[in-house]
């Protein structure tokens, strides 16, 4: 190995290693870096596996590593391990760890080390989900499905008038604008919305430089056509739309969910939906999943599906190893890395106020 090029090791199961770690990709980053695996297996896709052999055979194998990449099976990177390390520049999670169980944030960050995080892969495919999820609400789609399987094969007049018509033109609210928020708000751009944003954690100057209005979550509930929640679950996000939220939509107004389940009161979803004055596209649902005798699955202006927007396949597997694959190699030419992990977005996950 030349002393030259950066030592990247990859700390995973073997699940991961032959489904996410892509030959291409392999390599691209040969070009640039050497690379070794270090087989952990245990834990689970949030969580750390706790096997104090394994942690301490890792750090015997972070000597001279210049990137660590962690995924599923890997041991959680603490501050005493860290202690030991020698070289050690920047840290990765490739999947599946949103709150950072497998990186001591506050140990990397006094360490000096850069936390970057490409769980946001799957924002893609999510966001073209939540883009299908409004085209078809608009459109009450899943009623007239309902209507053909049942024989009714017929237009039905009464239901075409209830339509919200086309997305052009139409006030977009978001609730919360992360990687999803901002992949969705790209997707928009041909249907020039007016993009509305309530979401405490984005730097005030992402507005003007994204381009929309970030405002309170009141005015995006009570004054945008369609209403897409992105929040992520945390104490301070569970049940955050109930009744009096609900109760502000505007009747001809579509909501879409495909963020978590329990950011939504179910029961008051239900309510709304019963006046029968909205639509809704419903990738996540509280619980999941959807029980057989829930209201909901009889409602014909609700439009369901089984919280499958991540998925894709090989294909989006590869995607997360990619991001990592670019970050690393902005990172090693000196460039600045495009998904830090930051007190800020520590807070976000963790349903703090914003730092």
């Amino acid at each position: 190995m030349s002393d030259m090029r950066p030592s990247v090791l990859i700390t995973c199961n073997e699940s991961v290693r032959n489904t996410y770690l892509s030959t291409v990709e392999l390599q691209r980053l040969e070009v640039f870096a050497d690379w070794s695996w270090f087989e952990c297996e245990g834990g689970g896709i949030y969580e750390a596996q706790e096997d104090l052999e394994q942690s301490a055979a890792l750090v015997a194998r972070l000597d001279g590593v210049d990137a660590l990449v962690v995924c599923h099976g890997a041991p959680r990177l603490n501050a005493a391990m860290m202690d030991k390390t020698r070289g050690l520049k920047i840290v990765g999670e490739l999947e599946g760890d949103r709150f950072a169980a497998r990186i001591d944030l506050d140990a990397a960050w006094q360490h000096g080390i850069r936390v970057v995080d490409t769980t946001n892969g799957s924002s893609y495919p999510v966001a073209e989900w939540a883009l299908a999820l409004i085209l078809i609400s608009l459109k009450q789609a899943g009623a007239h499905f309902r209507r053909i399987i049942a024989g009714q094969t017929d237009r039905d007049a009464k239901l075409m008038a209830k339509m919200s018509g086309v997305l052009k033109g139409k006030r977009v609210g978001l609730i919360g604008c992360g990687h999803m928020g901002r992949r969705l708000i790209k997707l928009l751009e041909p249907f020039e919305n007016e993009i509305w944003v309530h979401d405490p954690y984005l730097p005030r100057e992402m507005a003007e430089v994204v381009g929309f209005v970030q405002t309170t979550l009141d005015n995006v509930l009570s004054q945008c056509d369609v209403v897409v929640c992105l929040a992520p679950l945390t104490p301070a996000t569970e049940g955050m739309l109930a009744a009096r939220e609900f109760g502000l939509l505007r009747p001809g107004a579509v909501f879409v969910n495909v963020s978590r389940g329990k950011v939504v009161d179910s029961q008051a979803l239900i309510g709304r939906l019963k006046k029968g004055d909205i639509a809704a596209g419903i990738e996540a649902f509280d619980p999941e999943p959807f029980p057989p005798d829930s209201e909901i699955l009889q409602l014909e202006n609700a439009f369901l599906s089984p919280h499958f927007g991540a998925v894709t396949g090989e294909q989006g597997r590869h995607e997360f190893f990619c991001l990592m694959v670019d970050e690393s190699a902005r990172f090693f030419q000196g460039h600045e890395t495009w998904y830090d992990l930051t007190p800020r977005s520590q807070a976000n996950r963790q349903g703090d106020q914003p730092a």
